[in-house]
């Protein structure tokens, strides 16, 4: 193993075209608790963005590139149960490292074994949306036989959102356009499109009353709608996006819950994955030296699934 690496991180806050560099940095040693590995997949996503904004803002530099999956090259003190050699997936330490996952090495403080047929860039896609999505449906109320609203179902969040709810026995009305509308109705939610009389629609749909909403589509202006789905009671829907209208209409957004209550639910979900029965979908994958590209999509708007970069060739299976 050589010194040095390459790595996409930022010395500055700012717009990440403007911030963002991919130089040649020292190979980051992994302190007490973390491993280190050698990335074949990261996952890229709005929240890196935000971090070269500013977002949980701490010591410069840093990279990006939260979601990793690799092969274990080095382990810290009191580090347990994983060795040289192990192929896994999860979170790069973003927050106490001089880069993160988008790199040739990263340090990772949050780590699982890549089950067996699981695809490591399929790995990479899964920690932030599946934990997000978990989440979120954790605080409205993941419970059997209500009906859940999942409004903006074709991001990766949405999608993710559905299979799990689903999964767990939940009846959910998905709101998509074309390009994933088809796969939400083959995984067993009933879908209908955005824009005028969605709400009618909705109401005729369920069957009943629809019991929460979940938002995960961008800013859009449709929380009113969302908060007439569910009845008129604004702490039924929590939106993941808009905060700004979530704190004028009273509904739940992401600032508002408590994000200690969690439950680690990252290996069930790579397990489904691994036996093709959940997965997040992936729109593309890059080079390391091509980030820029990823950065354009990303930001458009327009990227229909989770964008991975692949710091070397990362055709390998677990």
């Amino acid at each position: 193993m050589t010194d040095t690496m390459r790595t996409l991180r930022f010395h500055e806050y700012g717009e990440p075209e403007a911030v963002l560099r991919l130089e040649t940095a020292p190979v980051p040693e992994p302190g007490s608790g973390r491993i280190r590995v050698r990335v074949h997949a990261a996952g890229l996503a709005p929240a890196d963005w935000a971090l070269c904004g500013g977002l949980f803002a701490g010591t410069l530099p840093r990279g990006v590139g939260c979601d990793v999956a690799g092969t274990v090259d080095a382990v810290g003190d009191g580090v347990e149960g994983v060795f040289v050699g192990n192929v896994v997936f999860g979170t790069a330490d973003w927050a106490n490292s001089p880069s993160a996952g988008a790199s040739d090495y990263a340090v990772m403080n949050r780590w699982f074994p890549v089950p067996k047929g699981l695809d490591l860039v399929q790995a990479a896609a899964l920690p932030m949306t599946v934990d997000t999505a978990y989440a979120h449906l954790r605080w409205l109320g993941l419970e059997p036989g209500k009906t859940i609203l999942v409004h903006g179902a074709g991001s990766t969040i949405g999608f993710a959102a559905v299979q799990i709810a689903l999964l767990r026995g939940m009846h959910v009305i998905a709101t998509a356009g074309e390009t994933y509308a088809q796969q939400l109705r083959d995984l067993g939610a009933i879908v209908t499109s955005y824009g005028d009389g969605m709400v009618e629609r909705i109401a005729e749909l369920a069957d009943g009353p629809v019991d929460a909403a979940l938002d995960t589509a961008p800013v859009g202006g449709s929380l009113p709608d969302l908060i007439r789905v569910v009845g008129g009671d604004p702490k039924r829907v929590l939106t993941i996006s808009d905060f700004a209208a979530a704190v004028a209409l009273g509904t739940r957004s992401s600032a508002t819950e408590d994000l200690t209550d969690r439950v680690e639910a990252l290996p069930e979900f790579a397990a489904l994955a691994a036996e093709g029965r959940f997965r997040v979908p992936v729109a593309a994958t890059f080079l390391l030296e091509d980030w820029q590209s990823v950065l354009t999509i990303s930001r458009s708007g327009n990227a229909r699934g989770k964008l991975v970069l692949l710091p070397r060739d990362a055709g390998v299976a677990s």
